[in-house]
């Protein structure tokens, strides 16, 4: 659950800086690639575990 979380809060960072750089192309590749880590961190934390303790 924390590296969700670690992957979705540097999603929200890259996406930002994207934002702001969103005139240019590099600006639009950045964002959606901000964007697409976000929705992984989130999915990411719905997924069921599947390791079993001993």
């Amino acid at each position: 659950m924390t590296v969700s979380w670690i992957v979705t809060g540097l999603g929200i960072i890259v996406s930002l800086l994207g934002y702001y750089l969103t005139p240019s192309a590099w600006g639009y590749g950045i964002l959606g690639f901000g964007l697409a880590h976000i929705l992984l961190g989130v999915l990411d934390m719905f997924r069921t575990s599947t390791r079993t303790y001993n």
